[in-house]
């Protein structure tokens, strides 16, 4: 099994949901990212204690090699990831960079409709005009948090 898949399985069977998750060179450090269910509140430290906890020995059994495990919560600038999250998210204002420009613009910043029809693409407010924007075309988004 994909260390990907172990974290998203492992996580998810706590009931949290696996924002992202980083690894350094030689995957010495690891670095994942959660959050709760919309419906569940926020992430506090004992959550994350609580995921750390159960990483560890999951990895223990699993043998993965690491030095370090951080858990922690995405933060109010948090990644989008999945398609779920642009629906999730709509009505926040989002950055994100494009894989390919469009133009010669390759970086945007607006307001989050929602996904398309198709579900393949993210609706976003770009200076006042709606445009999609092909998820797979997407390189990184990240909410722009509100104080």
């Amino acid at each position: 099994m994909q260390l990907a898949e172990l974290i998203e399985q492992a996580v998810s069977g706590l009931g949290y949901e696996l924002v992202d998750f980083e690894t350094s060179p030689r995957a010495r450090l690891l670095r994942v990212f959660i959050d709760r269910l919309p419906e569940k509140g926020k992430i506090d430290i004992d959550d994350c204690t609580a995921v750390s906890n159960h990483l560890s020995r999951l990895f223990v059994v699993e043998n993965v090699d690491y030095d370090r495990l951080e858990v922690s919560s995405p933060g109010l600038d948090r990644p989008l990831k999945k398609a779920a999250d642009w629906q999730r998210f709509a009505g926040l204002d989002v950055q994100f960079k494009l894989r390919v420009p469009v133009g010669n613009q390759r970086n945007f910043t607006g307001r989050i409709v929602g996904l398309g029809q198709d579900g393949d693409a993210a609706v976003i407010a770009v200076e006042g005009e709606e445009r999609e924007f092909l998820l797979a075309g997407i390189d990184k988004a990240r909410l722009v948090p509100k104080f």
